[in-house]
């Protein structure tokens, strides 16, 4: 096997039983159980950053239906989660994404399907440490008693400083070991849903004794998609929805560090999901019935509070204990932060390993076994970013967050439809594989670019985000595929410089005929 121009060529140590193109590449095994990476994969989901954001604009959009939609938008997540479980029992790499998409589809769309997923979660990395910033200043504020200081935090000099404290912060835990990231993520993990749940027991309490502001009975017609308004609410509801499950791919990320490489990412990745949707649905029937889907003060369909509307809502629900939910907000943003640095990480790991990028972004670090160097690059293009993006303007870094949705889509489409792929000649082997290889990534990839082609569209009308606009075209799309873009110029600047991946030389199309004959 010929090596990458300037670096080493993969060895041929089994992965997980395997052997072949796909190598080991120094990071610490065994050092991650079930419960360590449902924990990881909660954290990068960040439950009460992303609801408390989302829920506001998703009742805006379906009403009362939010926890049909919510089960709906689980649906494709479940189903590409099943094909990348298959996959990565098949191999189980840290290149997940990029690493899948070259075995099945080649260098080329294997690269870019690895661009999405890194640049899906370096976008959202700065938006992270932007939401921590905020939420700190509330906490502040509301600890003091002094509301004014909550207003330091739109302060872009002083939003930006904080900012990369709060990256430097979550780059040094990332940087060290896995046991450093496990034990600190437990922390703020189990706070974090100790009050959602406290939160939303609290809300269903009060609305059944009539102590609510807008007490709502519940009603089962909830949980029924169909009785959505139209299809445009539908869509934009189930778009929000998928936004709100990411993250759970990250324990695959660290398969060469779980235990029983295999199963367990896989496993764990279900759970997580599962896991999940049960704390969205009760918080949003809790909140639901607590306040309402009205455009009343505290009405779930007040613009004024969709943006954070547990803050909002914390002190109606929880009185003196109001300040805990602002700090679950602030821990879960710290967490996810940190958490999610290591999906990138470990996909800039193995595309540098396989040749793809630069050797350097191979490195890994000989005292704690991460990727050192791939784990200070991500940080530092965030912080950056961010920086950037917040001295400009907050539509721009607004309108790139929404943009991220199409980038989801984009990078767990193509490794749903890599699933299908890669297994072809496995499809009817039994119903199992069947369901496993073939119908469920098919139908989720499905559904993932149907909604990929539709945001895209959408998003050309300048009224679509913030309202803001280049060239008469909206700049949620000007973004979306700025970013896509981005990736293609990068990918051919380095077929230039490393043609060997780009020949198959360092990781080729692995035939599932191969995969059948390690199996016997």
């Amino acid at each position: 096997m010929s090596a990458p121009k300037g670096g080493v060529a993969p060895d041929t140590t089994a992965v997980g039983g395997l052997t072949g193109d796909l190598s080991k590449k120094g990071l610490s095994a065994g050092t991650v159980g079930m419960v360590g990476a449902v924990v990881i994969g909660i954290s990068t989901i960040a439950p009460a950053y992303t609801l408390t954001a989302s829920l506001g604009p998703t009742v805006s959009a379906v009403g009362v239906q939010v926890p049909a939609i919510i089960l709906v938008g689980f649906i494709p997540m479940l189903l590409v989660a099943l094909g990348y479980r298959e996959l990565n029992r098949a191999m189980p790499d840290s290149g997940t994404s990029f690493t899948w998409g070259v075995r099945a589809f080649g260098p080329w769309i294997g690269w870019m399907t690895g661009w999405g997923l890194v640049a899906a979660t370096v976008i959202v990395l700065s938006n992270l440490a932007g939401i921590a910033v905020e939420f700190l200043f509330l906490l502040i504020a509301q600890l003091t008693r002094q509301p004014e200081i909550a207003d330091l935090a739109f302060n872009p000099f002083i939003n930006v400083a904080v900012c990369l404290l709060f990256m430097l912060g979550a780059t040094l835990v990332s940087y060290r070991d896995m046991q450093t990231t496990q034990k600190f993520q437990y922390v703020l993990v189990g706070f974090q849903v100790v009050v959602l749940v406290l939160f939303s027991v609290t809300a269903i309490v009060k609305a059944v004794n009539g102590e609510a502001i807008e007490p709502t009975a519940f009603d089962w017609a909830w949980l029924n998609p169909f009785a959505v308004d139209s299809f445009s609410s539908f869509a934009a509801g189930l778009s929000l929805s998928i936004f709100i499950f990411w993250g759970w791919d990250v324990v695959l990320t660290m398969n060469e560090e779980t235990k029983d490489p295999e199963k367990t990412p896989g496993r764990a990745a279900t759970v997580t999901i599962a896991l999940i949707v049960c704390l969205y649905l009760m918080i949003a029937i809790g909140l639901i019935m607590f306040a309402g889907v009205g455009t009343g003060e505290y009405g779930l369909g007040n613009e004024d509070i969709s943006a954070n509307v547990f803050f909002a809502l914390s002190d109606p629900v929880l009185g003196p204990l109001a300040f805990l939910v602002s700090l679950a907000v602030l821990s879960s943003s710290a967490a996810s932060l940190q958490s999610t640095a290591v999906g990138p990480a470990r996909t800039l790991l193995a595309m540098g390993h396989y040749g793809a990028l630069p050797p350097k972004f191979a490195t890994v670090s000989p005292r704690f076994f991460t990727p050192g160097y791939a784990t200070i690059v991500a940080a530092v293009v965030a912080s950056a970013f961010y920086a950037v993006m917040r001295l400009i303007s907050e539509n721009v870094l607004t309108d790139t967050i929404i943009s991220l949705g199409m980038m989801i889509c984009f990078y767990y489409g193509l490794t749903a439809f890599a699933c299908v792929w890669y297994f072809r000649k496995q499809w009817f082997d039994s119903v199992r594989s069947f369901l496993l290889t073939f119908l469920s990534p098919l139908i989720g990839g499905v559904i993932l670019a149907v909604l990929f082609v539709t945001t895209l569209i959408d998003s050309m009308d300048p009224a679509y985000g913030s309202g803001s606009s280049i060239g008469g075209l909206g700049l949620v799309f000007v973004l979306g595929v700025t970013v896509i873009l981005v990736g293609v110029v990068i990918m051919i600047w380095q077929a230039i410089k490393r043609p060997a991946f780009f020949r198959g030389e360092t990781l080729g199309i692995d035939a599932p005929e191969s995969l059948r004959r390690r199996r016997r």
